[in-house]
């Protein structure tokens, strides 16, 4: 029976049915009409679709438990380490620099579309500097390690990644006056929308959504910032509102003609959850331990993925460059089937 209470417990905290849960046994339907009760319905629709989404992968015989392995073991590991570091991290940069926000607003829906795009300014700098930085990519390759793209890929970060992540959103939001409960709302439909877009070609085929696709960021833009095509690396940094992509030069809209290659650039042992929540962090203290002198050691620890001390650099710009020129030259079959098999940016 303890097994089965277990199992319970964490139905209803995987579905987020704890405040449907209550909302149904209190009879007091009218909080449906505030933005809790709001919150409460929409919880859990992430994860019914990813339960639909396995469901209809298993039903048209194109189930491959191996697809979600790195996302699964990811999650159980986040469960018990990285929500509780996240959380911590959000509140400590309220409490820090909520003083030093430089203009106050209030909770109305012209503030609220100013809050947004302040914190997809956030969200657009811990997503460049993750493909940036040597070590940050460490904390974000999970994320980008499986070949395949479904739901559960949300789910696949390292577990000290949300908290790199929220100190540099939070931060952000905080400072340029976006209060912590409009934060918490942003927060919720980013978190919501971010699983989205991570929908699988077995449930939304195209996944461009229509005229929305040159307002919001959709799952086609999202598949693309997924590809290790040259074409499509460090592209579509944004989650929801493309703005700083365009403004940054990083937008990037899924072609016909290019389908998207998921995964990262380097070879990885087959299957591994282990390569691919650790791997990158190995290569890095290999790379570092054969550098000669303390500036290259620490170069490696910042410059992007690819550098080497040698000058024989494969970032993911400087092979996305060269992909560009190519096609620009006229080359453009031979340069569309050309990968990195080195780690990327």
């Amino acid at each position: 029976m303890d097994v089965l209470k277990e199992l319970h417990d964490w139905a209803v905290g995987f579905f987020s049915l704890d405040d449907v849960t209550r909302i149904v046994k209190s009879g007091d339907y009218r909080v449906l009409l505030t933005f809790k009760g709001f919150m409460a319905v929409v919880g859990p629709l992430f994860p019914i679709v990813l339960f639909l989404e396995i469901l209809v992968g298993l039903i048209s015989r194109k189930f491959k438990a191996l697809n979600y392995k790195v996302p699964f073991f990811s999650y159980l590991l986040n469960l018990a380490i990285g929500k509780f570091i996240s959380i911590t991290a959000v509140i400590f940069c309220i409490g820090l620099f909520e003083k030093y926000a430089i203009i106050k607003i209030g909770f109305t829906w012209y503030w609220f579309i100013y809050g947004y795009i302040v914190w997809e300014l956030g969200h657009f700098f811990y997503h460049y500097f993750g493909h940036k930085v040597r070590l940050f990519w460490c904390l974000h390759s999970t994320h980008h390690a499986p070949q395949t793209m479904n739901l559960s890929v949300s789910y696949a970060h390292f577990f000290l990644e949300g908290a790199y992540a929220d100190v540099i959103r939070t931060t952000t939001c905080i400072l340029l006056g976006v209060p912590p409960l409009m934060l918490a709302a942003i927060m919720f439909i980013d978190g919501f929308w971010g699983g989205f877009i991570h929908i699988g070609e077995g449930m939304v085929k195209n996944s461009r959504l229509g005229p929305l696709e040159n307002i919001i960021l959709t799952p086609s833009h999202h598949r693309v910032h997924h590809g290790r095509n040259p074409l499509y690396m460090d592209t579509n940094f944004c989650n929801l509102l493309p703005i700083w992509d365009r403004v940054f030069h990083t937008y990037q809209p899924e072609k016909q003609d290019v389908p998207v290659d998921y995964g990262i650039t380097r070879k990885m042992i087959p299957n591994s959850f282990m390569d691919a929540y650790f791997g990158e962090f190995v290569l890095l203290a290999k790379d570092v331990a054969r550098a000669p002198g303390i500036k290259n050691k620490l170069l490696y620890i910042v410059m992007p993925p690819g550098w080497s001390h040698t000058g024989e650099h494969k970032t993911a710009y400087k092979v996305r460059k060269e992909f560009l020129e190519k096609m620009e030259h006229g080359n453009g079959e031979t340069a569309r089937n050309e990968l990195l098999v080195e780690p990327q940016a």
